[in-house]
């Protein structure tokens, strides 16, 4: 987290106004453990999203970084509860805006919450910081002949069933038009340079 806290603080330094989406969960939902029901293992998972950007958050602040973790679900213990406009003006205001509790209902994964919530603040791209540095057209960790794309479009990848996204999170941004790009967790301090090694998923 620390790391990753200094790779955040690079692209501020950059001029971005960055939001968060954190994973988590997995916890119960990748499971899907027999003994419990999936609608309370994704409010499990949601709730792990909050630890997730309650924690993460206060390694930002011990890094100089400005934050302001946001929840769809009600914790107002621990976080503000989501709304699109103060999320906006947090990040008009230069803080790091986490947005947890995924869309704050079942059924829904971390993708689709990242596309929703980029949607909501307005931002100019969702950026999926993942174990690979692009879209391939089979998993380049199981399959050495795997084809990276440097460019493909939402559509086209919706059509190849490309496991880059979920389908419901590929839907929303084909519907509202909005780019994404996928590159590796350790790499993002270089996002919108050219040293980026990434895969950009246009409209």
């Amino acid at each position: 987290m620390r790391t990753l806290a200094g790779k955040i603080q690079t692209l501020i330094t950059n001029g971005h106004h960055i939001a968060i989406v954190l994973g988590a969960g997995n916890i119960y939902r990748g499971a899907r453990q027999e003994d419990i029901d999936r609608v309370q293992g994704d409010y499990v998972g949601m709730m792990a999203t909050v630890i997730n950007a309650t924690v993460f958050a206060q390694v930002l602040e011990q890094s100089g970084i400005k934050t302001k973790v946001f929840s769809s679900l009600s914790v107002p213990k621990i976080a503000d509860d989501f709304v699109a406009k103060k999320a906006q003006q947090a990040l008009a205001d230069g803080y790091v805006v986490f947005c947890a509790g995924g869309i704050g209902h079942p059924f829904f994964s971390t993708d689709t919450a990242a596309a929703q919530k980029a949607l909501e603040l307005g931002c100019d791209v969702v950026v999926k910081a993942t174990k690979v540095d692009g879209v391939y057209d089979k998993d380049p960790m199981k399959y050495a002949d795997a084809v990276k794309f440097d460019t493909i479009t939402l559509q086209d990848a919706q059509a190849r069933g490309l496991q880059v996204m979920d389908q419901t999170a590929f839907a929303i941004a084909l519907e509202n038009k909005l780019p994404m790009i996928v590159c590796k967790m350790e790499d993002i301090e270089k996002i919108g340079t050219e040293a980026l090694s990434h895969s950009y998923i246009s409209v």
